[in-house]
């Protein structure tokens, strides 16, 4: 039987699992799980995954991964590889690591994102072996961050869940929430033996079905296309906020080295362009290319919650639409 193809599109959700070889663990102690969230971390630098919420087991992980370009399988390809070559270094091993292919679930977020984080925050309850009385115990996993109890890094991404949940006491809210167990609708689904591959309606279903014929076509359209220069998108940004340049580029001391306008021009070079988090390192003096996460992350979050719609609407006009006329 044919593989089926993986729907992948321009901020897709996506719930991915994988588990090791004949069930064997993949996580032995703590160097292991933390050179796996390393390589999350580093997944979201370079192909901008966002992550919303995570967990990883013994022998398998769950994510629930937003993919803004359209690049699941760049982003898990890079993930399982680059953590194979980390595990079998701390093992002193060789070989395969997962069983194969990763397992992914296309999600429609509007009826199925905050009872997807629940059902992957209760893994370490859910599962026959149970790895804690109280699942805020397990530290392997994004609920503690969910409730505070933790730092959150950087590359994870609460904000979509918190909103869905409409709570005022996000942390209490969530925390009763997840207690409640998980909804009997998922439970029928991930019961099935033969998982499908889309968490939706049926007309959610039907849309991604006949949107993934195309796929193919807009994928190698996209990939003939020029992307426009760093300098390009620099200088109409620059327009469109009326400062200078130089006030994007140079890094500013003092009160204005947080600037919102600095920070939107780091996200839209990234957002826009084929510049690598070095590139773009490099081209806004920061010191280091793990510096460009903050205000990347930082303009995601505005933009989810209504900032920048102009700003990016116009930008959008301006590098793809008026050039393609």
């Amino acid at each position: 039987m044919p593989r089926p193809t993986r729907i992948e599109y321009e901020g897709a959700f996506h719930h991915v699992m994988n588990r090791g070889r004949h069930r064997r663990a993949i996580f032995h102690d703590t160097r292991y799980f933390e050179a796996f969230l390393k390589t999350l971390e580093e997944a979201h630098q370079r192909f901008d995954a966002i992550i919303h919420a995570y967990c990883l087991m013994s022998n398998h992980y769950h994510l629930l991964i937003e993919t803004p370009k359209a690049n699941l399988s760049q982003i898990m390809k890079h993930i399982n590889g680059l953590y194979t070559q980390r595990y079998n270094r701390l093992k002193r091993v060789d070989g395969p690591l997962f069983r194969g292919r990763y397992k992914s679930i296309l999600v429609d977020a509007d009826a199925y994102l905050l009872q997807l984080s629940r059902y992957i925050h209760r893994n370490p309850l859910e599962v026959k072996r149970t790895f804690v009385n109280q699942v805020e115990d397990y530290r392997w996993s994004s609920y503690p961050a969910y409730l505070n109890k933790e730092k959150a890094p950087d590359w994870l991404y609460r904000e979509k869940v918190y909103q869905m949940l409409g709570q005022r006491q996000r942390y209490v809210g969530y925390a009763n929430y997840v207690e409640r167990g998980i909804d009997e609708d998922i439970k029928r689904f991930y019961n099935k033996g033969n998982m499908l591959s889309v968490l939706g309606d049926k007309e959610f279903r039907e849309d991604r079905r006949s949107e993934n014929e195309e796929l193919d076509l807009v994928h190698l359209r996209n990939a003939l296309e020029d992307k426009p220069p760093i300098g390009d998108i620099v200088n109409r940004v620059a327009k469109i906020l009326r400062c200078e340049v130089k006030d994007l580029i140079q890094r500013a001391l003092g009160r204005r080295r947080n600037s919102p306008h600095r920070a939107f021009a780091i996200y839209a070079v990234r957002q826009y362009s084929d510049a690598s988090h070095q590139q773009v390192a490099e081209y806004f003096n920061l010191t280091h290319k793990g510096s460009v996460s903050t205000p990347l992350t930082r303009i995601r979050k505005e933009i989810e919650v209504g900032g920048w719609n102009k700003e990016v609407s116009t930008l959008e006009k301006e590098l793809f639409i008026v050039k393609r006329t």
